[in-house]
């Protein structure tokens, strides 16, 4: 995968390559997809002690082990958008673990600009496909994905058919091995799901390009909106619609979404509250 990564972006070849990297990433994706739910489970953050849990996560990722917050008191990382934030997290079931978690801003009227709005406008240099060009309550943000460091070392073809975790053999199974370097495309799968459901079709986040070119490997097609700024790092301004991600989603991956869905959507969500306005019952508009 690595070679053929190399070849991507040379000429003549680098759609055939693509194309092939695309079909065994999909192929992957329906044997992890049997697996994923055995070992990890994504939920909605619908209740304050879940949301807790979340902010106690992202403080281990963004201030105790990348640094790029300072240590809070409460050990909590939170900010003036959670309030209007869905949150979502994937638990790894054997050891009750938070996995990743990742966040959906909303945004309800004008003054309530979206994150990249609010700090990176500049960034947004095609102004067809800015925010402030659709309805408010249409708009939404992909934000704060942390993945603990114990879920996200990287080891080169540790085992086959997929680049896995550094992890400790003697704690994690060979098949969870396997479904870890899917938390964060789960994640952003989640997430869109999470808008999709709750009738918010334009979404957008800073991510560095690298990323975004991986994910449009599975079928995740961002439009990059503008050239790379300082950021946290060099990040570009992305957007993603529900037709785009309808239609471009590989068939490996559809069956990797089902599960995320069906986790998601399906599960008794009588003990929280749905302040959002989330289907849980509807399907996302996906072709399966």
């Amino acid at each position: 995968m690595r070679r053929l990564k190399s070849l991507a972006d040379k000429p003549i070849i680098g759609g055939i390559v693509k194309k092939a990297m695309a079909g065994l990433a999909s192929n992957d994706a329906k044997t992890i997809s049997a697996h994923f739910s055995k070992y990890l489970r994504p939920q909605i953050a619908n209740t304050e002690a879940l949301r807790h849990e979340v902010y106690r996560l992202r403080h281990q990722v963004y201030c105790e082990e990348l640094h790029f917050e300072d240590i809070k008191e409460g050990y909590e990382e939170f900010d003036e958008f959670d309030e209007r934030s869905i949150h979502c997290f994937i638990r790894h079931l054997n050891s009750d673990a938070l996995a990743g978690t990742v966040r959906l801003i909303t945004s309800a009227k004008d003054d309530e600009p979206l994150p990249i709005e609010k700090f990176c406008a500049h960034a947004i240099e095609d102004e067809e496909f800015a925010p402030w060009n659709f309805p408010r309550e249409s708009v939404c943000e992909i934000s704060r994905l942390a993945v603990p460091e114990n879920f996200r070392k990287r080891a080169i073809d540790h085992f086959k058919g997929a680049a896995t975790g550094a992890f400790n053999e003697k704690v994690y199974s060979e098949s969870e091995l396997r479904c870890f370097p899917y938390i964060a495309v789960c994640l952003y799968m989640s997430a869109a799901a999470m808008g999709f459901h709750s009738n918010r079709f334009h979404g957008y986040v800073m991510m560095e390009p690298r990323l975004a070119r991986s994910l449009s490997f599975i079928g995740i097609n961002f439009k990059q909106l503008g050239k790379p700024i300082e950021y946290h790092g060099k990040r570009a301004a992305y957007y993603i619609n529900s037709d785009m991600f309808r239609t471009s989603i590989s068939s490996g991956f559809t069956r990797l979404l089902h599960s995320i869905e069906r986790d998601l959507f399906e599960q008794d969500q009588g003990d929280g509250d749905n302040r959002f306005g989330i289907n849980f019952a509807g399907k996302l508009g996906v072709n399966y």
